[in-house]
């Protein structure tokens, strides 16, 4: 291959913004110094590093400086905050509801909770990969430690009503955690507007470096618990995440965090605008496609559409020649099968096996989606010349897909 493909895959990540890593490289060489060295400059300049990132992190939240926990990526928060919370009401809370279509570092933290005592609800989705607020609210219990719901989906990209969940946790006194990695910056998001009480984000997500992250912990619900530690070794941040600080990750992570809360707005508006443009240009020309999750709310820069008779692997594998895509969430590319995500759906499995995701970002272009669409159209065209089924279909002859 003589050039790159383009870039659409920017859910399973993004690339550095050259702003980001201009604010990073003095922390690898010249400005190395650790944070917890409190005595000397070295030490004190790499701590207010520190700090800025976190007012910057905390910006995009709503949140105060001290509320945020910086970690090695949005799996960690989530572990932090589901394993640390629900250990934090041991002996009074043993109950967790969290939903079949989380991200797989929820999904297997709360599986680990349930091997080890406590009680998961398991929130179905509908048709358009959304949940029902009355099933929640009849979810509830006395019982309940925590509720955990994502603000939009990294398959899918439809975004859940964070809003009346949080409405429901707060009037009874329950945790309520959001991972925030998708969409973060692109979406409205306050924690106090919505009342959450522990979020996950991951830098990578948002335009910053790979291997940090960060976890909102709210001060004012004491009565809820503080998590507790899942990593324990000198006490660093406030003693909820222990190990020396990633202060160049730290600074990209909070450079990336203002950029976002300054631009997003903006460029949430024109990936959609794109987005929308692609998804026209394939439903309207290519015949049995059909859009996965809702159409509105959404991520933005998601578009997961289903190409019906043919071969799922085999057009992923043509495409990549054009363009990096996806059918489903890098946290699960490893496994064999439908994505668990789709079937939740109901969405049929041949069709599953035929999902691509397009993750539209910060640097796609309108002459690339153009691209990208007259891609698809060849190669689907082409592919289905080859099936009998689609031959069987053509002719009007009843075939079972």
């Amino acid at each position: 291959m003589s050039e790159m493909p383009i870039y659409m895959d920017h859910h399973a990540t993004t690339p550095v913004d050259e702003r980001v890593l201009a604010a990073m490289l003095p922390y690898f060489e010249t400005r190395f110094g650790n944070p917890a060295s409190r005595t000397h400059a070295h030490g004190r300049d790499a701590r207010d590093a520190v700090e800025r990132g976190r007012a910057q992190v905390a910006g995009l939240l709503g949140a105060k400086p001290e509320e945020i926990v910086f970690t090695s990526g949005a799996t960690e928060s989530d572990n932090l905050a589901l394993r640390g919370a629900a250990q934090a009401c041991i002996g009074n809370r043993t109950h967790i509801v969290t939903v079949r279509t989380e991200h797989r570092a929820v999904v297997d933290a709360c599986t680990a909770l349930e091997r080890e005592g406590w009680r998961v609800t398991w929130l179905e989705v509908d048709a358009r990969g959304l949940i029902s607020i009355d099933a929640l609210a009849d979810a509830l219990t006395d019982d309940t430690a925590v509720v955990s719901v994502m603000l939009a989906n990294n398959e899918i990209g439809v975004v859940q009503d964070l809003a009346a969940i949080g409405a429901l946790t707060a009037k009874r006194g329950i945790t309520f955690h959001c991972d925030a990695a998708q969409g973060l910056g692109y979406l409205p998001f306050s924690v106090d507007e919505l009342n959450v009480d522990l979020v996950s984000v991951a830098a990578h997500k948002m335009y910053g470096p790979k291997g940090v992250g960060a976890l909102y912990v709210r001060q004012s619900s004491p009565t809820r618990g503080t998590p507790v530690a899942q990593m324990p070794g000198g006490g660093h941040e406030n003693g909820l995440r222990s190990g020396t600080l990633n202060v160049p990750g730290i600074v990209g992570f909070g450079m990336a965090a203002e950029l976002m809360q300054n631009e997003g707005q903006k460029e949430a508006a024109r990936i959609g605008s794109l987005r929308d443009a692609l998804k026209d240009r394939l439903l309207d020309t290519i015949e049995e496609v059909r859009l996965n999750g809702a159409a509105e709310p959404r991520h933005p820069g998601n578009l997961n559409l289903s190409f019906g008779y043919v071969d799922g692997a085999r057009l992923l594998l043509e495409l990549c020649e054009v363009v990096s895509v996806s059918s489903g969430s890098a946290c699960s590319s490893a496994e064999a099968g439908p994505s668990y995500v789709l079937d939740a759906m109901g969405v049929p499995k041949d069709w599953s096996a035929a999902s691509v995701r397009f993750g539209l970002g910060r640097h796609t272009t309108e002459s690339e989606v153009q691209t990208v669409a007259d891609a698809v159209i060849e190669i689907v065209q082409r592919l289905r010349e080859r099936s009998p089924l689609w031959t069987r279909r053509s002719s009007g002859k009843p075939v079972d897909w």
